[in-house]
């Protein structure tokens, strides 16, 4: 079964510049529960990959973010579908860890987890640190418009990186769903 990386805010659930901090603000993007379930019963394993800073911060703490992505597991079984796994960063960008994107701890750590590499899995992401951590570990990188995105493809325009230009990009999860499965 290949693995598809996903983070979550901006890709799967309405991205906030304050911060999800409650299960109430978790609110997914139109589609992306039923997108992430086709996905799944396609036979591709799912694992989010999210960056936390509102840990750090003291924003919200580890009983808020089990809620959120418990309300995010259940509807996701809900449509039919499952997440394998969550792996996230609790650090904030001054703490240097290597499991902040775009390090690629993350990664590294699914890697140990599902005992395989992530080499050509695609890695679903809304911001430049998601594409910069797909393309150190060798996955493919796919940009959606959502969350950060529309952000995040201006300033790949107005300032090309040579290692992205081959970077997909759709309008959201669900577009990518429909082309992956096509």
């Amino acid at each position: 079964m290949a693995i598809i990386v996903l983070d979550r805010d901006g890709v799967i659930n309405q991205h906030s510049d304050n911060h999800i901090r409650s299960a109430d603000e978790w609110q997914p993007i139109a589609d992306s529960i039923e997108a992430m379930a086709q996905l799944s019963q396609a036979g591709h394993q799912l694992v989010v990959a999210t960056n936390q800073s509102g840990l750090a911060m003291g924003l919200f703490d580890l009983d808020d973010l089990e809620a959120m992505h418990a309300k995010m597991r259940a509807l996701v079984e809900d449509a039919g579908g499952e997440i394998a796994a969550i792996f996230y960063c609790p650090h904030s960008d001054d703490d240097n860890c290597r499991c902040r994107k775009p390090a690629t701890g993350l990664l590294d750590a699914i890697e140990a987890e599902f005992d395989t590499s992530l080499h050509d899995c695609y890695f679903v992401g809304d911001r430049l640190k998601d594409l910069q951590c797909a393309l150190a570990k060798g996955c493919k990188p796919v940009l959606v418009k959502t969350g950060c995105g529309e952000r995040t493809l201006l300033s790949l325009i107005e300032h090309p990186d040579p290692d992205l230009i081959t970077t997909a990009v759709f309008d959201d999860l669900s577009a990518f769903t429909k082309f992956l499965l096509q």
